[in-house]
C-alpha cells in the first residue's frame, strides 16, 4: 500500500466476492443480507494498527461494495459489520468484532484466544444474550489483499481415469516432518511435498493421486490450546479460499501451486479434503471471526422455532446453511478456486451428507449437488464424499448421486472382520471384493464410486490394527473416551508391539493379506500413507490433536527389512492391478456375461474347488474363498484369448489347500502374501509357491493371487 493518503472509497462492484486488485486499486465485496453498514478496515504491514476504516458505500442484491484507488497487494485488512444483535432471532452483528473476510486469499498472522473474540460477554450469566463491546481486532488475523502471477509453465491436469486411481491419503505436516532427507526449515510444508524425496516415493509406489487432510486455513481451537494440544487434522475451516499458513514454508501460496505442478509432472493428481458442512466457530456460544459477525442467519442452518440455537447436523456445533443460494455460491467460488487457481485435481467432501440437507433432510438432488454437477469446472473434476454425518438419517452410503463416488466404511468393517477371522463373512466380503454392488449398482453409476479403504487418518493404522486389541487415546486428554470402540482389529497374541517370531510373522501376513484384498477388489483403492512400511500411532485411533511424533511418520521404518519388504510388496499390488483389467473393472461384475464356452466372467469357489452354493455362503465357519475372474484383453472387448485371475483367501489359523476351479488353466502365482514366513520380501532364494497338481497350498492368514494369460477355453 502506498504510504500517501488514500483517495475516498468509490462505490466499486458487487462481482466478484472478496478482494480484487486490478494494478490500479482493489475492489472489496462482501455478503450480509441483515447488516445496516460494513465498514472496511486496512492495518499497517504487522496487522497491529488499524490505518484506515471505510464504510462500503453501496450495497447491490445484499452484497456490500465499494473499491478503493491505491491499495495494492499486500494491503492487510478486515470488517466490521453493523446490524441488530438478537440471538433469539438469530441476529449476531457486534462491529467491535474484526471480522475475516469469508473469500480472504491469504492470511496474516494467528488468532490470539481471548474472551474479546466472543460477541457476548464470555463469563456473563447471560451467555450469548449479553453483548461483548471490547475490540478483538488485535487478536484476529488479517485477510491479504493478492495478486497471483504464478507461472505455471504448461502444466497440464493428469487426469487419470478412474478405473487407474490409486489414492494416498496424507498429511501435509504429517508425512515431511520426520523426513531428515528434507531442509529441516521445510518439513511439514508444501515445499517439503514438492521434494524429489516425497515425490519419487509415491511415484515408484504406483500411487495416481495423494489425498490431502484440509489444507484451508484452519483454527486451532481454545481448549486444544489450553491444554497444550493443537488441532492436528484441520477440520476446523477458518477460511475456504486461503492455504493453511503453516503449511507455507515461503509465506506465500504460491508455495502450494509449486508442489502441485511438481507432482503433476510425475502424474500425480492432488485431491483436496474439504469441510464446507460446518465452521471453526462452533456452536451459539462459540467465538465471533467471520461468518457469525457477517449474517449468522444466513451462514447457518438454525433451529426451526428456537434460531437462537445452531443446528448441529455436524458434531461440530453448527452447520452451513447450503440452502441459501450465497452460501451455495461461496463453497461453489471456492472450488472453482482451487481447481483453476491451484490447478487441484479434485476433492474429498468431508461429511458429505450434509452438505446434501434441506430441509426435509438428505436429499442426492440436493441444491449443492445440482450446483456441483452441472458445473463445467467441478463436474471435471474427482468427486468424492463422505457420505454421512451424526444428524437425522445420517448414514448414506450409496445414496449420494451418479458422478461422485463415495468413502465405503462397508469394506473397511468387512475385510477386517473376515481377517479377524470373524464367523459367516465370506457373503460380505464377496461383495466387497466386487465394487459393493449392493450399495452402489444403481443410476448406472461405475464400480468405481465404491472408495474402498482398510484404514484411514480416523482410527488405527494398519500395523496398530494387527498390533493393538484396543484403543490408547489417553495422550489426548480425554480419558481414553474419544475414538471408536468398534475397531475390528486384533493383536494376535500379544498387546503391543512384540519380538516373538510367531506373532510378527503372523501380523506381516494378514498386513499383506489386507493389502491385497484392497488393491484386488474393483472400485478406487485408497491407501492411508505410512502403511506401505508399517507405520504406527501407538495405538492412538484418534490422534486428532496429536501435531508430534504420534502422527507424524517415522520413515526410519522405510529404511528397515521389515518396511522395505512391506513398500515393495505394495508395490507390486499396485503394479498387479494396474496390469490386469479384471481387478479393475468399471462395471459391476455380476457373472451374467459369459467369456468363452459360457464360462462366466467371475466365479466364486470353496477351497474344494466346488461353486458357491446358498448352503456354502451360508456356513458361518466357512473362512476360505476363492474368486476367479476373467476378462477379454482386447480394447474392443470381442472373443478371443483372455486374462483370468483367481484370488485365494484364507482367514482360518491353519494352512490349507485349495483344489483350483474346473476349467483348468495354466496357473501361476502373482503374488503371495506369504512369500516368507519371516515377513521380509522374496528376494528369489525363497520363491513363490506354484499350484502343483491344480492344487494350491495357502498358508494361515494369508492370501495368494494367481494369473493366466492367453487362455482359450
Amino acid at each position: 500500500m502506498t504510504s500517501t493518503p488514500l483517495p475516498p472509497i468509490q462505490p466499486g462492484s458487487p462481482y466478484p466476492l472478496g478482494a480484487t486488485y486490478d494494478g490500479l486499486g482493489t475492489n472489496f465485496a462482501v455478503f450480509s443480507a441483515h447488516a445496516v453498514k460494513v465498514e472496511l478496515c486496512l492495518f499497517d504491514a504487522e496487522g497491529r494498527h488499524q490505518i484506515a476504516r471505510y464504510a462500503l458505500p453501496e450495497c447491490t442484491d445484499e452484497i456490500w461494495h465499494g473499491y478503493l484507488p491505491g491499495v495494492q497487494a499486500g494491503t492487510l485488512y478486515g470488517y466490521r459489520a453493523y446490524g441488530p444483535y438478537r440471538p433469539e432471532q438469530g441476529h449476531r452483528f457486534n462491529p467491535n468484532k474484526l471480522l475475516l473476510d469469508p473469500y480472504a486469499k491469504q492470511l496474516h498472522g494467528q488468532v490470539r484466544w481471548t474472551d474479546a473474540l466472543y460477541g457476548y460477554r464470555f463469563h456473563s450469566l447471560k451467555a450469548d444474550l449479553s453483548f461483548d463491546r471490547r475490540d478483538s481486532a488485535w487478536a484476529m488475523p488479517k485477510a491479504v489483499v493478492t495478486d497471483s502471477t504464478f507461472n505455471w509453465h504448461g502444466d497440464r491436469h493428469p487426469r487419470t481415469p478412474w478405473e487407474k486411481t490409486v489414492i494416498y491419503e496424507a498429511h501435509v505436516r504429517g508425512l515431511t516432518m520426520r523426513a531428515e532427507r528434507i531442509p529441516a526449515k521445510e518439513r511439514g510444508t508444501f515445499a517439503a511435498l514438492a521434494n524429489p524425496f516425497v515425490i519419487d516415493h509415491l511415484h515408484k509406489l504406483g500411487i495416481s493421486a495423494v489425498e490431502l487432510l484440509p489444507v484451508h486455513a484452519f483454527l486451532q481451537d481454545r481448549r486444544l490450546v489450553g491444554n497444550g494440544l493443537s488441532n492436528y487434522w484441520g477440520y476446523n475451516t477458518m477460511s475456504y479460499f486461503a492455504p493453511e499458513p503453516r503449511y507455507l514454508a515461503s509465506g506465500s501460496p504460491d508455495e502450494m501451486r509449486h508442489a502441485i505442478r511438481q507432482l503433476h509432472a510425475a502424474g500425480i493428481e492432488v485431491i483436496l479434503d474439504v469441510v464446507y458442512n460446518h465452521t471453526c466457530e462452533e456452536s451459539e456460544l462459540g467465538p465471533t471471526m467471520s461468518f457469525r459477525g457477517f449474517d449468522n442467519a444466513s451462514y447457518y442452518r438454525l433451529q426451526a422455532g428456537n434460531p437462537r440455537h445452531l443446528v448441529n447436523d455436524t458434531g461440530c456445533g453448527n452447520t452451513l446453511n447450503l440452502s441459501h443460494p450465497r452460501v451455495i455460491q461461496m463453497v461453489m467460488d471456492s472450488l472453482r478456486y482451487w481447481v483453476q487457481e491451484f490447478h487441484v485435481d479434485g476433492f474429498r467432501f468431508d461429511l458429505g451428507a450434509t452438505l446434501g440437507r434441506e430441509a426435509h433432510g438428505f436429499d442426492p438432488g440436493s441444491g449443492f449437488f445440482d450446483a456441483l454437477l452441472q458445473d463445467p469446472v467441478l463436474s471435471r473434476v474427482k468427486l468424492i464424499s463422505e457420505p454421512w454425518d451424526i444428524g437425522p438419517g445420517g448414514y448414506q452410503v450409496g445414496n449420494q448421486p451418479p458422478g461422485v463416488a463415495e468413502w465405503n466404511d462397508r469394506f473397511r468393517d468387512d475385510v477386517r472382520s473376515f481377517w479377524r477371522g470373524d464367523r459367516g463373512m465370506r457373503g460380505a466380503l464377496a461383495a466387497r471384493l466386487l465394487g459393493s454392488a449392493d450399495l452402489f449398482n444403481r443410476r448406472r453409476r461405475r464400480a468405481w464410486s465404491s472408495v474402498n479403504f482398510v484404514t484411514a487418518h480416523d482410527g488405527f493404522t494398519l500395523q496398530d490394527l494387527v498390533t493393538y486389541s484396543r484403543k490408547y487415546n489417553e495422550a489426548n486428554g480425554e480419558g481414553n473416551r474419544d475414538g471408536s470402540d468398534h475397531n475390528l482389529g486384533s493383536n494376535w497374541g500379544a498387546e503391543g508391539p512384540s519380538g516373538d517370531p510367531a506373532i510378527v510373522a503372523t501380523r506381516e501376513r494378514i498386513k499383506r493379506a489386507m493389502l491385497m484384498t484392497l488393491m484386488f477388489s474393483n472400485g478406487t483403492p485408497m491407501l492411508l500413507g505410512g502403511d506401505e512400511f508399517g507405520r504406527s500411532q501407538n495405538g492412538n485411533n484418534n490422534p486428532y490433536c496429536q501435531d508430534n511424533e504420534i502422527s507424524w511418520f517415522d520413515w526410519t521404518l522405510a529404511e528397515t527389512d521389515a518396511g522395505r519388504a512391506l513398500i515393495e510388496f505394495t508395490r507390486r499390488c499396485i503394479a498387479i492391478r494396474l496390469a490386469r483389467p479384471s481387478l479393475r473393472s468399471t462395471r459391476f461384475l455380476t457373472a451374467s456375461s459369459k467369456t468363452l464356452q459360457g464360462v462366466p466372467d467371475t466365479g466364486w469357489f470353496d477351497e474344494t474347488g466346488a461353486e458357491m452354493t446358498p448352503e456354502r455362503w451360508n456356513y458361518a465357519e466357512g473362512r476360505l474363498l476363492a474368486l476367479r475372474r476373467i476378462t477379454s484383453e482386447r480394447p474392443d472387448g470381442k472373443t478371443g484369448a483372455v486374462a483370468a485371475s483367481l484370488l485365494l483367501l484364507n482367514a482360518s489359523a491353519e494352512d490349507r489347500e485349495f483344489v483350483l476351479p474346473q476349467p483348468g488353466m495354466h496357473w501361476r502365482t502373482a503374488i503371495d502374501a506369504a512369500e516368507s514366513a519371516e515377513g521380509g520380501w522374496n528376494d528369489g532364494a525363497n520363491p513363490c509357491r506354484q499350484p502343483q497338481n491344480n492344487r494350491m497350498i495357502v498358508a494361515a492368514h494369508s492370501a495368494a493371487l494367481l494369473t493366466a494369460d492367453h487362455v482359450t477355453l
